[in-house]
């Protein structure tokens, strides 16, 4: 089976026996069908993102930003730009630095260093963040060097206009890992492979023709939007754990739940709205996470390098 049919067949069966974070079927039709039409779901933020330019640039932008696109469970304590969310914080640091000096080559970032990184994002630099984030990208420049002579866009070519193969690829890079352990089961999710693949596509640095394949990809927001929305019922405990701002540990039952949970409720709305892959499902909801609704309830966090 292809990654995403692992992801999927995983998802659905921790969906299944779910005890702590339960998909409420009987809501994804009404739910599925107010969610708006395909020609209105947003892009790639051009303000935040490396938009134009060379496709190798562009390439090189979303790998580095993809390999450290995690560690929401930190966010509360980084510093944060005006208006900005930590994910936001972290694009437009990388963005300022492409625009100012360029991209980082593949052997730079071999040895990018914790305190080069925090300059870059504006942090301090003994941050356990920082030094998560160099090791991340230390491992995508080994990979972008060794294996692909130092191009950005060679795993993308090496695809063969495939995402699936392209997150089948990062899914084998530590700087790309995202596999839980669930009732015995290893659980792969992938998050960050896959929005890769998604991200490239959405910047033009990659055309593939089978990116509706994708599954969700599954973090802390999308659940917590599901959650408000009455798609996904958190058990009352969880809540309240949640709502005091208590750390949800990476790995646990409670969390994977979570993200399987959101990953299958995507795919019964891409089943009962074919117009809707779920990846445009992930794209609506994780915006839609970033009102006002969504930002005045605490949201589930855990320390975690998968998102």
């Amino acid at each position: 089976m292809a990654i995403v049919d692992d992801i999927r067949s995983a998802a659905a069966w921790v969906a299944g026996r779910a005890r702590h974070v339960v998909v409420e079927e009987d809501a994804i039709a009404a739910y599925a069908a107010a969610l708006p039409p395909r020609a209105e779901l947003p892009g790639l933020d051009a303000e935040a993102h490396v938009v134009d330019g060379p496709a190798e640039t562009r390439a090189a932008f979303f790998l580095t930003l993809d390999a450290i696109n995690f560690g929401s469970g930190w966010f509360p304590t980084i510093r944060k730009r005006d208006g900005r969310s930590g994910y936001f914080t972290v694009a437009l640091g990388v963005r300022d630095r492409f625009r100012a000096h360029g991209a980082w080559s593949a052997r730079e970032l071999r040895t990018i260093d914790a305190a080069t990184v925090a300059a870059v994002l504006g942090q301090d630099p003994a941050h356990e963040l920082m030094a998560l984030f160099a090791r991340s990208l230390n491992d995508l420049g080994a990979h972008v060097a060794d294996d692909h002579g130092g191009r950005f866009l060679g795993p993308v070519q090496a695809a063969g206009g495939s995402a699936v193969a392209l997150v089948e690829e990062l899914a084998r890079w530590d700087c790309f890992a995202d596999v839980s352990r669930y009732d015995g089961r290893e659980i792969p999710l992938f998050k960050r492979a896959q929005v890769a693949a998604s991200d490239l596509a959405l910047a033009g640095a990659a055309t593939f023709g089978d990116a509706g394949r994708l599954t969700l990809f599954a973090d802390n927001l999308i659940p917590h939007v599901l959650r408000l929305d009455g798609v996904l019922r958190f058990e009352p405990a969880l809540v309240a754990r949640i709502e005091r701002g208590e750390l949800i540990a990476h790995d646990s039952p409670e969390e994977v739940e979570m993200r399987a949970g959101a990953i299958q409720v995507a795919e019964l709305i891409a089943a009962a709205r074919p117009d809707l892959t779920p990846q445009l499902v992930d794209q609506t909801l994780w915006t839609r996470g970033g009102g006002a609704r969504y930002k005045a309830v605490p949201r589930p966090r855990a320390r975690s390098t998968a998102y």
